[in-house]
């Protein structure tokens, strides 16, 4: 009878005992939030220095966390964005480095890593990623009826509803802001009589209006990351809680949306942890697949071979840490033909446009703008500055330079400079060699334009289909079997 009192004993406490590493391992373990807008520039934030748009959840979220002032997207379109961002490697490493098309079912994503490591993921918005990334959320909202105009009405809902007894990883996606502008609870929110547009685009009031409207959007936004913080605090798991806010590419605007400028590829990228006290700013420079092994380092989980990014949990630490030399970015086919490269260092930025011959007036639903329209009225005219002129220009130059501390919007291209000739010819080998060490190629049978390039905005864009709509050509780092190289180029 004593001795089975001892066993039994011992197995209660056995059992308390493994209850308690379990409690203890999942209190340890850091939440996830990430916030990603769509088409939103780095400079359409106060925490950027815009003085109109109207984000107070977000500027409280600046105000305590770290504000990253050099995050690089490694695409300026959506869904190769995004994929990129989830799986940490590059657009043609996924192996869908094109708008709207998805990568390989042996794919994994950060999201996978962390349901496989016992979070609880979740994924409520926009979707965009294709078949292989829904195995790594537990929860899919991706209705459109249910997620509302701007794909955020869900978000509260899914913290209200999960398992309480797990770490979780959110991935709430908005729609906002990308077009079109449709009526809602924000319009209106920005006069469009007060905002001042940038000087790549007209000053005039249609496209101070369709700032406006992109502006509201942006509010929009903003309003629901207000309502899921609040609910973080009534749970009592925001402290704990990583919450990141970023956006998949630049505005829906000409010279932001699939450039490779900064206005394309530049990302507001916001931190915030307050377990950690991160807060701050940081000049490092770092690109979005970086994001995914950060993740995985603070999860306390392998951060495997496939990962080309690298964590910069340093510089969370110390923001005046130093860490990437270079960043990269592709423009592939997103309605129109193309190919270009960029690498950026610290001080410059070099392009590469391998489809030259064609001007880069953005995508369709930017050219089927306003601000497009006033553009165009301009240049009809003769009355268009050389920044705003330059999204027609045709042919472009093959090749482009800048000196970034200089040249916020890189308006002077130095190519033919001779004083930046040795820096022009480093960061071109940089380039040269990334292309071959991750297996990037340019094919010779590309994806063709879908749409036919008419000089202004059409209000049935299915009219302008071309006979390659639909077809796609050979993808960029097919031939070199990019998917299953993990090298991560020049650091």
């Amino acid at each position: 009878m004593r001795l089975k009192s001892i066993y039994v004993l011992g197995l209660i406490i056995l059992i308390a005992l493994t209850q308690c590493k379990k409690s203890e391992k999942t209190e340890n373990k850091p939440n996830f939030i990430v916030f990603i807008a769509d088409d939103v520039s780095w400079d359409d934030l106060r925490a950027y220095g815009n003085e109109y748009v109207k984000t107070p959840n977000i500027d409280s979220l600046s105000s305590e966390g770290l504000v990253f002032k050099n995050m690089y997207l490694t695409t300026s379109s959506c869904s190769p964005s995004r994929n990129s961002i989830i799986t940490g490697r590059y657009p043609h490493n996924t192996g869908a480095p094109e708008l709207h098309s998805q990568p390989p079912m042996e794919m994994t994503t950060v999201a996978e890593a962390l349901k496989e490591g016992g979070y609880y993921t979740a994924l409520s918005g926009k979707f965009h990623m294709g078949a292989y990334a829904r195995r790594g959320f537990n929860l899919i909202i991706e209705d459109k009826k249910l997620n509302g105009l701007g794909g955020e009405q869900q978000w509260v809902k899914t913290l209200e509803d999960r398992p309480k007894d797990k770490p979780f990883f959110m991935w709430y996606a908005s729609i906002d802001a990308h077009r079109s502008w449709g009526e809602n609870n924000f319009s209106g929110t920005h006069d469009p009589e007060a905002l001042t547009p940038p000087e790549y685009l007209v000053n005039d009031y249609l496209t101070k209006q369709d700032l406006g409207n992109y502006y509201d959007e942006i509010t929009r936004f903003d309003y629901y990351i207000g309502k899921v913080v609040a609910t973080l605090k009534k749970q009592k798991v925001y402290e704990n809680t990583v919450i990141i806010v970023m956006a998949d590419n630049g505005r829906p605007f000409p010279h932001s949306k699939t450039r490779l400028n900064d206005q394309g590829v530049k990302t507001p990228f916001i931190l915030t942890y307050k377990k950690d006290k991160i807060s701050g700013e940081t000049q490092s420079l770092i690109s979005a697949i970086d994001i995914a092994p950060t993740i995985l380092e603070y999860a306390k989980l392998e951060i495997g071979e496939n990962y080309q990014g690298k964590s910069f949990k340093k510089v969370l630490e110390n923001p005046d840490t130093p860490f990437r030399n270079y960043v990269f970015a592709e423009h592939n086919w997103h309605d129109y033909e193309a190919h270009e490269r960029m690498v950026r260092s610290k001080d410059f930025m070099y392009i590469e446009n391998n489809r030259n011959q064609f001007a880069q007036r953005g995508p369709l639903d930017a050219i089927n703008s306003d601000s497009y329209a006033s553009l165009l009225a301009q240049l009809q005219t003769g009355e268009i500055s050389e920044i705003q002129k330059e999204i027609f220009l045709s042919p472009r130059p093959k090749r482009e330079f800048y000196d970034m501390e200089k040249d916020v919007f890189q308006r002077e291209n130095l190519i033919e400079e001779k004083s930046y000739q040795e820096a022009i010819q480093h960061l071109q080998s940089i380039l040269e060699k990334w292309k071959i060490v991750t297996g990037d190629s340019q094919p010779d049978e590309i994806t063709k334009d879908w749409y036919e390039k008419r000089p202004g905005p059409v209000k049935a864009p299915n009219s302008l289909k071309t006979s390659h709509h639909g077809k796609r050509g050979e993808f960029p780092g097919a031939s070199k079997n990019a998917t299953q190289i993990n090298n991560q180029g020049p650091f």
